[in-house]
Order: structure tokens, then sequence, then C-alpha cells
């Protein structure tokens, strides 16, 4: 199990981020570039590049969005174009941010083209080079967007789940209730409160996830006879295992 942790975790830190933005369908962008003066073209660029890639550009006002957008915005990535100019050339970093404003994918791009729109589109298509193109993956059912909150340790579920999927686990010292966001994830938390202890989703083996901590920190789970495991990395390299039984 410890070679395993470590292989998902290998796995896990090279391939994470380009991989998620091919999951998603809809794209949505601010309606100004905070970070520039005007807008350089850089939208309409962007917006070209992205439907080449088969991505959809939600319209600013959300009333217009589609249905599956409008009604669950995880089901939704944001993008942001930042201006990261120097002295000596164009740059700028594209981010892209799921509903719960974690980075799903960061590219930087620059060009030697000292004026400023041209040089800013050539920045622009360089670090949309990193982008893959859209490859959705199933689409979240509806829920109470008001209730999602941006911080990146909080994940909210949907009603449903939330009261038709949910288990009490413990390790003796906390208690803790497991809450089925969707197929592919599920969290640790306590109860009453929407901020996980663990986020966990679904690797390519049967019962074992990719385990993401309160703390940041990305480690591994799996099911052990009815018990959730994690796996705890320590400062020695090594991992401990954090057994929450079932209540």
């Amino acid at each position: 199990m410890k070679k395993l942790s470590m292989l998902v975790l290998a796995v896990c830190s090279t391939m994470a981020f380009a991989q998620k933005v091919s999951d998603y369908k809809y794209v949505a962008v601010p309606e100004k570039l905070e970070t520039f003066n005007e807008d350089y073209g850089l939208k309409n660029f962007f917006t070209k590049a992205m439907t080449g890639k088969k991505y959809i550009i939600l319209p600013v006002i959300k009333d217009n969005w589609p249905s599956e957008a409008k009604n669950n915005f995880c089901n939704v990535v944001t993008a942001d174009i930042i201006n990261d100019k120097n002295l000596f050339k164009n740059k700028l970093i594209v981010q892209f941010k799921d509903c719960n404003n974690n980075l799903v994918l960061e590219s930087k791009g620059s060009s030697k083209i000292k004026e400023f729109e041209e040089g800013l589109q050539d920045a622009l298509r360089e670090a949309l080079i990193k982008v893959p193109v859209s490859n959705p993956s199933a689409l979240l059912p509806a829920s109470n967007n008001n209730a999602q909150r941006t911080s990146p340790e909080t994940v909210t579920p949907s009603a449903s789940a939330a009261t038709s999927e949910a288990n009490n686990y413990s390790n003796g010292k906390l208690d803790l209730q497991k809450i089925q966001i969707d197929s592919n994830q599920f969290i640790l938390a306590k109860s009453g409160s929407s901020v996980p202890f663990a986020v966990f989703k679904t690797t390519s083996k049967n019962s074992v996830f990719i385990v993401k901590l309160a703390d940041a920190t990305t480690t591994i789970g799996y099911f052990e006879n009815g018990s959730i495991v994690i796996d705890i990395p320590q400062g020695d390299g090594k991992f401990s295992k954090e057994v929450f039984i079932a209540k």
C-alpha cells in the first residue's frame, strides 16, 4: 500500500492540472480584465481560441447561462487573464479556477513583440497551448448555488446527496460524517459543518481515492473492512495509518 501511495501521489502531481480543465464544457470569463488598462482584444482572442478547443464561453449575465451551468456553478470553470508584463516582454498568465476557487490550471505566455495589442495576443496564444481540448465529464446535478462558498477548503454537496448517502465514522478522537458529493467524490466533515476534514476523489483503482486534507496536504485513502483509511504523511517521508471506523 505504501508503494501504491507514492505511485498515486507522483501521478497526481504531474497530471492533475492539464487533465482537469478538459473535464469542463463551460468557461466563465470576467466582464473586465482587472490587471489591464484596456482589453487589447484579449477576450475576443481567448473566446475564439477556447471555442476552437470545443469549450463554450458563457455570457457575462448568468441569467443567460444554459441550465446545466446556471443550476450548478461547479459545472463551470472560471478563467482569468492576468498581466505579468516586464520591461522587455509582453507577458501574461491564464488561470482557470473551479467553483471552490481552487486553481485547476495556470499557464504563462510571453512575447518579444513590443506593441501591446499584438504582443499580448501573441503571449496569450502561447499560454493557451497548454489548454487541452474539452472532453467534459458527466455534469453535476442542480444544487443550491447560494450555499456554495468560495473557500478552497469548502465543498458543498447537493441536498439530495447529503441526505441519502451520509454515514458516521470515528477514529476515537474525531467523529466525522461521510457525505457523498457525486459518484466521483465524497467528503468527511464534522457533523453540521460544510468545511471538510478531507475530500476524497476516485482513482482508476476501485476503493482507492486521492485525498486532500484540510491543510491542503494531498495523500491517498481507501476502504478496508468497512472502515475508511487515510495515509497521513509524516515529516520523515513515511506514512501513518489513520483508521475511521463506521459507527
